[in-house]
């Protein structure tokens, strides 16, 4: 039998097939969200929910069809964002999506956001669920008729199942903000002296359950973050391996028990008690990009206006991995989460090492250099050491040389997924171990295989 696995994301919907033996991927599709809408006010980023659904129906109903009989079906999504329902389980707003900035409008001498922070002394930022919340409550928008409010994703998990009520997961709960992971549940004085009605907010679980079935009696699981799904998609055993990803940010993740939160990274939770602890960079596959476009643009000027040189860097960056004479970088190009006026920097460049090589390889190692400060933070956190590295993304997948790089860094040999969308993926194991395929989400994991 098979399996299906969901990923709403922004601007792709795509979906898994894969077999619950063996693990094979039998079919894979992604199809264009295209659903945007325009702003309500400025900074809006909305989405139209129900055409979201449609796809997401459709789309499911194909596979099925296709590749039955199916036995699960898992969901992920965008987090953060939010849909307001009403008593029958009906939307009756869009989805303001995870890129709604609404929060970073003024109000009093500050934001909304920064309101938020002073009222409850929790951070905070703009897209968050209830940072957007927040805003309709004081601009008295919130659509008539709404009683509760969910993700895209438990949207999709209720319209599958036709429940008129959703269910959370604590990974799409904790999105929202003012959320306390330790205990799975809504700071519910903190959200009401924000003037906020806490009788709004969803049901929560932090298990891998299934929320019901299918009209044709498919179980479907609980829906969970995308970053969870991808982590659960790429990780096959969670306790001793780090994740690197690299598609335009980075992030470097591992699993723990303990809640603990640093500076500079966040605990994000998996569910059962267990969490990834994530640093994130704003400059990973996009430093690299950015080098791309300079050779370029440095190429265009002896008269070449031709194809993306990538293959040309590649080589380039193969042959110089470690290097006489290295230059150091910082490639924050875009600053980080908590410094965005950051910049980057060259350093170390001499009359004898000022060429194309040393710059290629500087960028290579400044992107790792980001990683690894991030990793050293985590391993502070008490995370035990790990035994495997795995890569994803294709910042990974198409770039040998930073593979090599990070591999002496962690001094591990890098693992990529054989599957190329793990947070689909991902979402199918988390859909198989909620309805009783396998007896939990590590027996999953073991479906997963690598390059």
């Amino acid at each position: 039998m098979n399996a299906i696995g969901l990923d709403i994301g922004t601007t792709t919907i795509s979906a898994v097939v894969i077999d619950s033996v063996t693990g094979e991927i039998r079919q894979s599709r992604t199809i264009s969200n295209g659903t945007d809408l325009p702003g309500d006010v400025p900074g809006g980023k909305l989405q139209d929910a129900n055409a979201i659904i449609d796809k997401v129906l459709a789309l499911t109903g194909e596979l099925t069809s296709a590749y039955g009989p199916i036995c699960a079906i898992g969901i992920d999504g965008q987090m953060h964002g939010i849909v307001y329902i009403d008593e029958s389980g009906a939307a009756v707003s869009p989805l303001y999506t995870w890129q709604d900035s609404r929060g970073n409008l003024p109000l009093e001498d500050g934001t909304y956001v920064s309101r938020l922070k002073a009222l409850t002394g929790y951070e905070m930022s703009t897209g968050f669920g209830l940072t957007t919340h927040y805003w309709m409550t004081l601009n008295g928008a919130i659509p008539k008729g709404a009683v509760r409010m969910c993700t895209i994703f438990d949207y999709a998990a209720m319209k599958l199942t036709g429940r008129t009520e959703p269910l959370m997961h604590t990974s799409g709960a904790a999105s929202w903000g003012l959320f306390d992971s330790v205990n799975s549940k809504w700071m519910e004085k903190e959200i009401a002296a924000c003037g906020m009605d806490p009788s709004c907010l969803p049901e929560v679980t932090d298990a891998c359950v299934t929320v019901g079935s299918t009209p044709d009696g498919v179980p479907v699981s609980c829906a969970i973050g995308d970053n969870q799904a991808s982590f659960i998609g790429s990780v096959r055993e969670a306790d001793t391996s780090v994740l690197v990803n690299m598609g335009t940010g980075g992030q470097v993740s591992m699993q723990g028990f303990t809640p603990v939160p640093l500076e500079d990274l966040e605990m994000r939770p998996m569910g059962e008690k267990k969490y990834i602890l994530v640093g994130s960079t704003l400059c990973g596959g996009r430093a690299y990009a950015l080098l791309e476009k300079f050779i370029r643009d440095v190429a265009a000027l002896s008269g070449y206006d031709g194809a993306p040189l990538y293959e040309a860097v590649n080589r380039v960056a193969m042959e110089n991995i470690e290097i006489d004479e290295p230059w150091t970088a910082d490639t924050r190009f875009s600053g980080t989460r908590r410094q965005g006026s950051l910049r980057g920097s060259f350093t170390g460049i001499s009359n004898n090492n000022f060429d194309a090589a040393h710059l290629v390889s500087a960028t290579l190692n400044g992107i790792a250099d980001e990683i690894m400060d991030l990793y050293g933070k985590i391993r502070g956190a008490e995370v035990a050491r790990p035994t495997q590295l795995i890569g994803s993304g294709n910042g990974l997948r198409r770039n040998l040389a930073l593979r090599r790089v990070f591999e002496k860094r962690f001094g591990l040999k890098m693992m990529i997924p054989a599957h190329t969308e793990e947070a689909a993926y991902g979402a199918a194991l988390f859909g198989l171990a909620a309805g009783g395929i396998f007896s939990d989400l590590n027996a999953a994991r073991a479906l997963i295989r690598y390059e």
